[in-house]
């Protein structure tokens, strides 16, 4: 269980984000619901939680903006006089063959998914540090693993943080913050629902499992990671794939 803990869910207004800001809310934890588009989708984030009898607060911030970011995890320290569970969940994809891709999709996709990842780590450590506790985990993805055509800037940003986490591990141990990966496969959201119906038969026969997996199923594996059980657990690379990649 997570009663008093406070947690951090970037990204969290839907698909993977919100199925984690749900599932650590039902775990007794308080959640702050990041987002940087759409406060209506939040807040509804916010209300489920609430109609279950958990406790939540939307904050919008872009996780890109370091300054902005400072500002953000400031104010969940003030608020709440410490932080627990920071889960960096948000992420964009600009898709294209790397020979047509140009620079601005490929530097906002490691913006967001990488640089925004590290601003939160930045900030968030340093009153774990404090507190001598706490447990971060970032999304990757099979993709920053194994790579695939025409996501040479999301593969990009994936396999980064895998390596941001690692690092980030062995500087955070000796205070007892833990700090992990999830990496999913090919998850039911609107990210892959706007794939073509052929493009999603030939996806779902390359994994062992034959189908897409669900957000719960992330959830579940975050939930885990920054759960006591998982307390000499770090550095590691958590896949949620079906057996895409072994």
């Amino acid at each position: 269980m997570l009663n008093d803990k406070v947690a951090v869910v970037t990204g969290a207004s839907r698909g993977i984000g919100r199925a984690i800001a749900v599932k650590l809310a039902s775990l007794g934890a308080t959640v702050i619901i990041n987002y940087n588009g759409s406060v209506e989708k939040a807040k509804e984030v916010k209300s489920e939680i609430e109609s279950c009898g958990g406790k939540a607060e939307v904050y919008q911030c872009d996780v890109s903006d370091f300054e902005a970011c400072k500002t953000f995890l400031d104010h969940v320290i003030k608020e709440y006089g410490r932080l627990d569970i920071l889960v960096n969940n948000a992420g964009i994809t600009k898709d294209g063959l790397l020979m047509r891709m140009s620079e601005q999709d490929f530097d906002d996709v490691i913006r967001i998914n990488l640089k925004g990842a590290f601003n939160c780590i930045r900030f968030a450590s340093r009153q774990m540090m404090k507190q001598r506790s706490g447990r971060i985990v970032t999304l990757s993805s099979v993709v920053g693993v194994a790579g695939n055509v025409g996501q040479a800037n999301y593969a990009a940003s994936k396999a980064g943080v895998i390596g941001l986490t690692k690092a980030t591990a062995k500087e955070l141990a000796s205070r007892h913050i833990t700090v992990n990966a999830v990496a999913p496969g090919f998850i039911q959201t609107d990210m892959t629902e706007v794939l073509p119906e052929k493009m999603k038969e030939q996806i779902a026969s390359q994994i062992p499992f034959g189908t897409f997996g669900d957000p719960k199923d992330v959830a579940n594996a975050v939930a885990f990671l920054v759960s006591d059980e998982a307390g000499y657990i770090t550095g590691q690379v958590l896949h949620v794939d079906g057996g895409m990649v072994m």
